[in-house]
């Protein structure tokens, strides 16, 4: 499978695919304008696409805050879930956080996304706080994990 995988920076062309996962992923989905906004920052905002068989079917950024990562967005498009890209995507996103020598990620995760919250648990994340009322769309609560990398 692993030939069949390709992981590399997102490009503004990326962005119809990029959007149609995140409209198929979240609740609240960021717009087109917001993903063109992002790669803009470009030594604040990394963002990475995961190919499968040359089709884009993940996603993933984070923004370098001081010695930080904080990672804003993940998804992987539903019908390619559960076949360990997620977990390729992951570990390139940290891998690629650890060479910019960075010594922790957080993250947050709705409180209802048990299927999330295990994911990031697998790789070592820790529950350290709670956000009340984050999500403003159904004022959920944010689980927050962070990591030492």
């Amino acid at each position: 499978m692993d030939e069949a995988i390709k992981i590399r920076a997102m490009r503004k062309e990326d962005i119809p695919e990029v959007s149609q996962i995140e409209n198929l992923s979240f609740p609240s989905p960021w717009s087109s304008n917001i993903f063109f906004s992002e790669l803009e920052k470009e030594s604040f905002a990394f963002y990475h696409v995961l190919e499968y068989r040359d089709r884009l079917v993940g996603y993933g950024g984070y923004w370098k805050i001081k010695n930080e990562a904080h990672l804003v967005t993940f998804a992987i498009h539903p019908s390619f879930r559960r076949m360990g890209l997620g977990t390729k995507l992951l570990e390139h996103l940290l891998k690629n956080a650890q060479d910019q020598s960075l010594d922790t990620i957080t993250l947050e995760v709705r409180d209802s996304n048990l299927a999330a919250q295990r994911f990031y648990e697998r790789f070592g994340f820790k529950k350290i706080a709670v956000r009340a009322y984050y999500y403003s769309d159904t004022d959920e609560d944010a689980i927050v994990y962070w990591k030492k990398l």
